[in-house]
């Protein structure tokens, strides 16, 4: 199979398949310490396509940005890529990506990818990459871990795209698996699995996709004292009139949940920032200011 690089068309489903090409294995171990009050890149280790270049520090030394890069541009049938990352005691972690992550039609093979993130006690740990298209014809698994500590906090965000609309392209043949757990203190506060078959009738399902393309969910886990019923309120209240009946908030404790389903990753990802830069002040006493890397 030709691998397609990042700066190559957006369109592999029609490029040459061999048998040449084996798939790719991946990782990327990342922690985060702090430092007498600046959060500092202390472990960078890779193996394969995944990498961080250099801690960045737009907002303030506290705060650690770090941009998890996949250089192929795009994940094939057989990849297995897992990232793991870590924020010590009172570190504070931001971890992004450059643009939408990609997974191309499975060849026969399926594809994985393992999120494992932890924060120690004070830290917080935000996982907010750009959204995520699968092809036609995608076999994806996707398995989210996170371990907080009773005091950490947690926020993070996926945009699933499925099929490439502006193309004209549906999603009616492939399968995505997604499994997400939240443990806080040990206990699991958060836990979801699912199947979508392409072209299947969860894809129509008012209990499901509902005939859309394009569902967004975010998860804040931390203190009960910040999430609760008033900020639930407020994020409502500053929703887009016209998306409500695609979009709601849940609050459970010390989990809050927002939800976006549509048709369009713009939209999507509008929502969700909105979100997110009401919750960030409240859960961990920082403006959110979004990146650069976000609106190249």
């Amino acid at each position: 199979m030709r691998r397609i690089a990042a700066d190559e068309s957006d369109h592999p489903v029609d490029a040459p398949v061999t048998p040449a090409s084996s798939p790719w294995q991946a990782s990327l171990s990342l922690a985060f310490t702090d430092d007498a009050g600046t959060t500092r890149l202390t472990e960078r280790s890779h193996y394969g396509p995944l990498r961080v270049q250099k801690p960045l520090y737009p907002e303030h030394p506290s705060v650690c940005h770090a941009i998890v890069i996949h250089p192929p541009g795009g994940v094939v049938g057989g990849d297995q890529l897992s990232i793991a990352a870590r924020a010590g005691e009172r570190a504070r972690a931001f971890l992004t990506t450059p643009g939408a992550a990609k997974w191309y039609r499975a060849n026969g093979r399926i594809s994985r990818q393992d999120i494992k993130l932890e924060a120690a006690a004070g830290a917080t740990l935000e996982w907010l990459p750009q959204e995520t298209i699968f092809f036609n014809g995608a076999q994806v698994e996707l398995d989210t871990s996170i371990e907080l500590d009773a005091t950490a906090c947690f926020i993070g965000c996926d945009i699933l795209c499925f099929g490439r609309t502006a193309s004209g392209e549906s999603f009616d043949s492939g399968t995505v698996a997604q499994r997400t757990s939240v443990r806080l203190g040990g206990r699991l506060v958060w836990f979801e699995q699912g199947m979508l078959h392409g072209g299947g009738e969860a894809m129509r399902s008012p209990l499901a996709m509902a005939g859309k393309t394009v569902c967004a969910t975010l998860i804040a886990v931390g203190k009960p004292a910040a999430i609760n019923a008033t900020l639930v309120a407020a994020i409502r209240d500053q929703a887009d009139p016209e998306q409500l009946p695609h979009f709601g908030v849940t609050q459970m404790k010390s989990v809050l949940v927002a939800r976006y389903l549509g048709d369009s990753s713009e939209t999507a990802r509008r929502m969700m920032t909105r979100v997110w830069q009401q919750l960030r002040p409240a859960l961990l006493g920082r403006d959110a200011i979004v990146p650069r890397i976000w609106n190249t």
